[in-house]
């Protein structure tokens, strides 16, 4: 029996379905065995894939590590090992930029399985109950908020992406020099719109990452609406939780809807691995359309494949979950991922986060993100 480990990150979401694709796949494989490990959130964002990919055959990664793993050589490429047909199916079948959130230097380093960004949740009952209805604007979502019904994702990571959704909605993009993460209007005024919506929540949801925040809305009657937080189906399945929570695309600013930064996973194979062959076949399987759709739908899973976010069967058990955020998924903005980034990531999202609690001088706050770019991008992980 050959033996594969894999690491994924502790959510249903994260587990279950690679739990569920793992045992299906041995029984296709009799000779093949895969057990599954999990991480918490934090770490899954914030550990280098480096030393995990000593320890694992697979593991499911975070986008923005994709420079870092294909610079060490800690992944393999896969558009090495797999089919040109294969390929292209996952290319056509994107959502959105998660096909190419995987590419660096021409390769593709992991198998977009898992497809997500900040989308909208909101709590039906409590809206009704108040007579209120779902916002559709910015100024909807400000009034909703200085009734105290809303609440988002304030961890600093969270915090960080926020900040880039509105930059981006603002009409500029982050990290489009060298010199500096964005212009000093754009970032002023992101910086302040931000914190004034923060603000207006309760500032226990500046410790909450977006699985804490919609466990609080499901287990209490006190959240109505989340304006943006990395979307999870299974909280529009019936029966999950105690409550049920309907996703929505992003409210407008300034007549466009807001624009998020990109988020999923990808099943990535170790390059340290002893069995390469077997594990490149069950990320192959995984990948699948007839996987994606099937399986590891089924099993708390939120697919990586286009068919999937289409399918009539899988939304109807989701509450349309896939049909109404799907437009936010093919406008998200994709985060850098040069082989340094994520040192920027895990100190920028600090300074946002006591931004939004403290307050600041905003020109010195962007004074201080661009340092921290600037370093980021001179950093050498190879």
């Amino acid at each position: 029996m050959t033996k594969l480990k894999g690491i994924t990150w502790n959510h249903t979401r994260g587990l279950l379905p690679m739990v569920a694709t793992a045992q299906r796949f041995t029984e296709l494989n009799p000779g093949i065995e895969i057990s599954w490990e999990k991480r918490s959130l934090q770490e899954f964002a914030d550990a280098s894939i480096q030393d995990l990919a000593k320890g694992f055959d697979l593991l499911v990664i975070d986008h923005p590590w994709t420079g870092f793993g294909a610079n060490t050589k800690t992944i393999l490429p896969l558009s090495d090992h797999l089919s040109a047909e294969y390929i292209k199916d996952q290319e056509i079948n994107t959502v959105g930029k998660s096909y190419g959130s995987y590419v660096f230097s021409n390769k593709l380093w992991a198998l977009p399985i898992d497809a997500a960004t900040p989308v909208a949740a909101a709590r039906l009952d409590i809206l009704e109950k108040q007579g209120l209805k779902v916002p559709q604007t910015y100024d909807d979502l400000l009034a909703l908020a200085k009734n105290g019904l809303i609440a988002f994702a304030g961890i600093p990571v969270d915090s960080l992406m926020t900040f880039y959704s509105f930059c981006c909605s603002l009409g500029e993009d982050p990290f489009q020099s060298q010199e500096k993460v964005i212009s000093l209007e754009t970032g002023k005024k992101a910086l302040q719109m931000h914190r004034e919506l923060a603000q207006l929540m309760d500032p226990a949801n500046f410790n909450r990452n977006p699985i804490q925040v919609y466990e609080a809305m499901v287990n209490s009657d006190e959240i109505a609406y989340c304006p943006f937080a990395y979307g999870y189906s299974n909280y529009s399945r019936t029966g999950y939780s105690k409550n049920l929570l309907h996703f929505y695309d992003l409210v407008k600013l300034n007549d466009q809807p807001m624009i998020s930064s990109l988020g999923g996973t990808g099943l990535a194979v170790s390059s340290f691995s002893q069995h390469i062959p077997e594990a490149i076949k069950y990320a192959e399987f995984t990948g699948s359309s007839q996987v994606q759709q099937n399986i590891f739908a089924d099993n708390g899973g939120q697919p990586g494949h286009l068919q999937a976010w289409k399918s009539d069967r899988i939304n109807s058990v989701t509450h349309d979950y896939f049909k109404n955020t799907l437009p936010s998924l093919e406008r998200a903005f994709l985060r850098p991922r040069y082989s340094g980034h994520m040192y920027f990531q895990d100190h920028a999202g600090d300074v946002v986060r006591d931004y939004l609690i403290n307050g600041g001088n905003e020109a010195q706050i962007l004074e201080i993100m661009n340092a921290l770019y600037i370093k980021s991008l001179n950093l050498k992980t190879a």
